[in-house]
């Protein structure tokens, strides 16, 4: 077997004590799901870079690069204008105290948007976590020289993930997530100069790539270039602005002050990551497009890690794809821990047994996070494109979701109705158009998009449209209810 392989399995045992360590503090249903609200700036900084940064960036977003070039940076930049929105609200949602959004979206909107909010979150974030594990079987395919089958590292990144979150919750999430966030950064800095060198630089990498690589929209990229790159944008912009994972972090803040001092180096740390990534992605598929074929499904998604075994020195190889499996780890684990939190508190507490005891709560979601993990296993072994699916992902929650919630924070106006129709509104038409990519002739879905239209555009006209104009059309909320989440001075 592969020294690289060792190595990462060895970080993975460690990892391991550490969770175990840790899961010993754990004594209520505040330290598993918020981490007791004890979270200091500095280890939110690298759990909120854990939370974003997972295999949506190091593969998926690598395989956008190898088919985009650095246009693949509009999938990224919509994350870095929604942390900079994020910062004007990070000290009002911890001062809110809750646990999930659905407790913001029942305060402003009632039971039912907290119930339709929760389906949407599952859908979205099962698919999240179902491409973690087959990123996590890319990497030890990589990593083992083909020993291990991808399909056999998807089931070993799986019981990892599934594992580290059932025994230490966000306890073990944060604390992980700051050795993952150093690894991260360290690996991306160190790999940036090798992988540059190797393929000869930027004029022998334009030579070898076809044109259009080092434009901001490759023309190459969809049936609708610049509607297609805009899409990406918005995708994760409105992923990022209502991301209940973050947000969990927020809450597990020790003070406003640390969240939104967090939000400021989250901001710095992600701008780096990503732009490194897509930089070394593209610059490694100048050199290795030989080996790679981007008709095939998944198979654009492994540039960064070919070049963690070919491009670079072993100890910045190790690094690499040591960093490549922290993502997947703690990205797997943030988004596992966070479903299994909204179906506790949304659904069993809300709707089932309001009065759980914490000892119940925590056992009973520590058996959720394995059945929950199952299931994104059995969509994994499914998957065709971690892009495809990603997208999926980002743009159900995104249009479903993020509208209703952001305007519970920062619109008054916003009412029961206007809400709750933004949220069934939004989720209808994300299913009805992923049916459509299932059930129309391949000529009507160019690039995955039914009629050449990406998802995002007429899900969110129907999800804000519906949120603005069913608002005005009904009576403004009560003052009791606008009290909550806008206190008086």
């Amino acid at each position: 077997m592969s020294l690289y392989l060792y190595i990462i399995l060895a970080y993975l045992l460690v990892l391991t004590g550490m969770n175990f360590y840790r899961a010993r503090k754990i004594k209520s249903q505040e330290d598993y799901q918020v981490a007791g609200r004890s979270l200091k700036w500095q280890v939110m900084v690298f759990t909120l870079i854990c939370t974003w940064i997972g295999s949506g960036t190091f593969i998926s977003g690598a395989e956008f690069a190898a088919k985009a070039g650095i246009s693949a940076l509009w999938l990224a930049a919509g994350a870095w204008v929604g942390i900079v929105l994020i910062y004007f609200l990070a000290a009002k949602i911890h001062r809110f105290g809750q646990y999930t959004i659905g407790d913001i979206l029942e305060v402003r909107y009632g039971p039912a948007a907290r119930l339709f909010g929760a389906i949407a979150l599952i859908l979205s974030f099962v698919s999240i976590v179902s491409y973690q594990f087959v990123a996590g079987g890319f990497i030890l395919n990589v990593a083992s020289d083909g020993k291990i089958s991808a399909p056999l590292g998807t089931l070993i990144a799986a019981a990892f993930v599934i594992l580290f979150t059932a025994v230490g919750g966000m306890v073990a999430i944060a604390y992980t997530d700051l050795p993952n966030g150093i690894i991260i950064v360290l690996a991306c800095l160190a790999a940036v100069p090798f992988v540059y060198a190797a393929s000869g630089g930027i004029e022998t990498a334009r030579q070898a790539l076809p044109p259009g690589y080092f434009a901001a929209v490759n023309s190459q990229f969809g049936a609708h270039p610049v509607l297609k790159a805009v899409g990406y944008f918005l995708s994760t912009l409105f992923l990022l602005l209502g991301v209940q994972s973050m947000y969990q972090k927020f809450y597990s803040a020790k003070s406003a002050r640390d969240a939104r001092k967090a939000v400021i180096w989250w901001t710095l740390g992600t701008i780096f990551v990503e732009s490194v990534v897509v930089i070394i992605a593209v610059f490694a598929f100048s050199k290795l497009q030989g080996q790679i074929d981007l008709s095939v499904p998944k198979e654009g998604g492994k540039v960064v890690l070919m070049a963690a075994r070919s491009l670079v020195p072993a100890p910045v190889g190790v690094l690499l794809l040591g960093a490549a499996c922290a993502v997947v780890i703690s990205t797997g684990m943030n988004y596992l821990l966070s479903q299994s939190t909204t179906i506790m508190r949304d659904i069993y507490q809300r709707f089932v047994k309001k009065d759980a005891e914490a000892r119940r709560i925590i056992a009973l979601q520590k058996i959720l996070v394995v059945v929950v993990g199952i299931l994104a296993f059995l969509m994994a072994t499914q998957l065709r494109s971690i892009l495809e699916t990603s997208m999926f992902a980002y743009t159900i929650y995104g249009a479903a979701v993020t509208p209703a919630l952001i305007a519970a924070l920062v619109w008054k106006r916003a009412t029961k109705a206007g809400g709750l129709a933004s949220i069934i509104g939004g989720t209808v038409v994300c299913l009805f158009f992923f049916i459509m990519t299932r059930i129309l002739p391949p000529d009507r879905v160019p690039d995955g998009d039914p009629w050449g239209i990406p998802l995002i555009y007429p899900a969110l006209i129907v999800s804000i449209g519906s949120l603005i104009v069913v608002s005005l059309l009904t009576p403004r909320p009560e003052p009791k209810i606008i009290e909550k989440l806008f206190p008086s001075p």
